[in-house]
């Protein structure tokens, strides 16, 4: 088997940038690196993205948002992850199941073990290997994801970030209860530091924990 790293915090934590910069480190190296994303990652689930960030589909209750993710995510682990993982590749997944059971369960208020069998249901057997938390102010993130989605013209994926500031603290304080809960899988890192001095953070962490099964082919 391969190994999974997910990639998680808030909105604007940085965490995407550092997932490429990841890659193109392991790749470097020799590594065999698979990145993708959540929601999303292949066709049919980057159409249910389309649906779950546009902010014109504000009408949206959180149990149809809820069901959307976990359609997006069997089919997710389906066309990807899971080959992936099979064939020993290094997969790095922007966002997976704590975003889930964070923003569905702690900022949307929903039954949290209800999120957790429908993560279980559509995830199967596949878990996180490690998990990197960036974590910073609410007020900072939600400036760096305005920013990034006013720079873009093309799609603005902005349903979550017109969210209020208490939904996004809710969010915040999941992920933070979430690492607390699972020290051994979760990584938290400062995401309010700059960006070469959270990759090296990142780039230290993966290679502490990286097997020696994933080295280089």
């Amino acid at each position: 088997m391969g190994f999974f790293i997910t990639f998680e915090g808030i909105e604007g934590c940085g965490k995407s940038t550092q997932v490429r910069l990841a890659a193109e480190r392991l790749s470097r190296a020799g590594h065999e690196v698979v990145v993708t994303r959540e929601p999303g990652g292949c066709p049919i689930a980057d159409a249910i993205r389309a649906i779950l960030l546009d902010a014109r589909n504000s009408a949206m209750v959180p149990m149809t948002e809820l069901l959307l993710y976990a359609a997006a995510r069997a089919q997710h682990i389906a066309e990807v992850v899971e080959p992936a993982l099979a064939s020993g590749k290094i997969v790095l997944c922007d966002r997976f199941t704590d975003s889930t059971l964070t923003y569905q369960g702690f900022g949307r208020k929903l039954d949290r073990e209800l999120i957790a069998r429908l993560n279980a249901l559509a995830a199967g057997s596949i878990k996180p290997d490690m998990t990197l938390l960036f974590d910073c102010p609410v007020e900072t993130g939600l400036a760096r994801a305005m920013a990034r989605i006013n720079a873009n013209s093309a799609a603005r994926e902005e349903r979550f970030e017109q969210e209020s500031l208490l939904f996004h603290e809710r969010i915040r304080d999941g992920f933070l209860s979430l690492a607390a809960t699972e020290p051994s899988r979760f990584v938290v890192l400062d995401g309010s530091r700059s960006i070469g001095e959270i990759e090296t953070m990142v780039t230290e962490s993966i290679l502490m924990r990286l097997p020696a099964a994933t080295a280089r082919r």
